[in-house]
């Protein structure tokens, strides 16, 4: 750490009091995060009750299914604006509000195409809270301890997928075991859409309780505010220097606009970088492993039960693996941690589809020998835990962080939009990959995994230790 850094960590804001203040404000506005992780993953314990009370085929269903992703990259792409036009808060709560209507229009539909337009309101709501999550815990959070502080977004995404999978379980037993059966006056899967208007309501509440970004005060003339705020989060020491930073970063802009990241080829070299390493989250295939691991494991012979159960055990590797990245982000730095998970990720993807193509045809069924069995699992779990203590916390903590404060909120949004455009990609082209040859597409993910290593180590650069004006590349 140069001296340089170690005086901003020295400040009486980045430890003590006002740490703890400061993680407590960041854990609040995470609460987007855990609204993403639930919501992405709620429905999975729905779909078949879904199908049987709609009467629809795998293909309508599966676009219901999916329908949410399109919704996020329409979030995400406008979050950048509005979160400039109106501020971070403002677009907490409409995130969350959002997120209630469409809890309650979820679990109360006509029809399947209604259900869909509800999804849709859904991923609208999960692309603002994507985005506006991680831009706000970078700009409240102190240099020194701003990775840790981000981390906290991934770390609520996973325990939002877990929490789901948990609610959807309790609700299937109260219901007699299945999501199709009547719990009241509704069926239990409506319950399960249903239920998520308490941790949105929460989330509204919660934005109410912590302060306006900075940086989004400095811009729109409210340095009062500021400073006010920065004193909480960094002491009063050299306050005034930081707000004549932020000044000088915004520079002449107030509002930045998406044809404010044009440049040389097209937009400017740090958009594209952006825009690479959320393209990477997702080509790897990691939602292939939470949106269809127990499909996967029943394709190639693993029974119902314990398809379930290593989709739970999935869960708390994803757990332990973000825990882990949390520990580490500040101390080994960002770009050191994405090349480990690659290299991790590499070998894993590899070895699961060394193991998939060992898959036999026992008359109408498909199996893997026990041997098999046991490295695809292994390999299926080592992919899980390498990418969540890199790729799964690192990539939004580099969103919030990596991009001049000038073109920050528009910037991120961009790249946001990116990430759910690749995810939606995989997610709608695993069934038919899989179908065609499961083995080859996971080679197909490991070449992503080794294509992410390089793009790393030759076009992103560490970011740990340094302040957001700093970073004007």
């Amino acid at each position: 750490m140069s001296s340089t850094d170690a005086s901003r960590a020295a400040r009486p804001g980045a430890g003590g009091a006002s740490l703890a203040h400061v993680t407590m404000i960041a854990a609040a506005a995470a609460m987007g995060g855990f609204l993403f992780g639930y919501d992405s993953s709620v429905i999975n314990g729905a779909v078949d009750a879904i199908q049987g009370r709609f009467d629809v085929g795998p293909g309508t269903l599966g676009f219901t299914v999916a329908s949410a992703l399109l919704g996020c990259v329409l979030g995400a792409a406008l979050t950048g604006q509005l979160a400039d036009r109106f501020g971070r808060l403002p677009v907490m709560r409409i995130a969350g509000a959002l997120f209630i209507l469409s809890a309650i229009g979820s679990a109360l539909p006509f029809g399947i195409w209604d259900l869909t337009a509800w999804r849709i309101m859904g991923g609208v709501a999960i692309g603002l809270a994507s985005v506006i999550a991680p831009t706000y815990i970078a700009e409240v959070s102190p240099a020194a301890y701003r990775g840790r502080l981000a981390s906290l977004q991934q770390l609520a995404i996973v325990l939002g997928i877990a929490g789901s999978q948990l609610v959807n379980y309790a609700i299937a037993q109260l219901a007699g075991g299945s999501a199709a059966n009547m719990l009241g006056p509704v069926q239990a899967w409506q319950w399960m859409l249903g239920i998520e208007v308490v941790p949105a309501a929460l989330y509204i509440m919660l934005s109410f309780c912590i302060p306006e970004s900075p940086r989004h005060l400095v811009r729109v003339g409210q340095a009062d505010r500021a400073r006010a705020v920065l004193t909480r989060i960094e002491g009063a020491d050299a306050v005034e220097g930081r707000i004549t930073e932020i000044r000088r970063a915004l520079g002449s802009e107030v509002r930045p606009k998406l044809r404010d990241l044009a440049g040389r080829y097209g937009l400017l070299p740090i958009v594209w970088i952006g825009m690479g390493v959320s393209a990477f989250q997702q080509l790897v295939g990691i939602n292939v492993i939470f949106y269809y691991s127990s499909s996967l494991w029943q394709s190639v012979g693993i029974d119902e039960e314990s398809s379930l159960l290593l989709s739970l055990f999935t869960s708390v590797v994803n757990i332990i693996g973000t825990v882990i990245a949390i520990l580490l982000v500040d101390r080994i730095g960002r770009k050191p941690l994405l090349l480990i998970g690659s290299a991790g990720m590499t070998l894993a993807l590899a070895t699961a589809a060394l193991a998939f193509s060992n898959a036999v045809v026992q008359g109408e069924e498909v199996a893997l020998p026990q041997v098999w069995g046991v490295v695809a699992l292994i390999a299926a779990s080592s992919f899980v835990l390498f990418f969540a203590l890199s790729w799964g916390v690192v990539v939004w903590v580099l969103l919030g962080e990596m991009f001049p404060l000038r073109i920050r909120a528009a910037a991120m949004g961009v790249a946001t939009a990116t990430q759910w455009l690749a995810n939606w990609a995989v997610t709608v082209s695993f069934p038919s990959l899989s179908d065609w040859n499961l083995s080859a597409t996971y080679t197909v993910y490991a070449g992503f995994a080794l294509l992410s290593l390089l793009f790393v180590w030759k076009f992103v650069a560490e970011t740990k230790g340094k302040t957001l004006e700093e970073m004007q590349g």
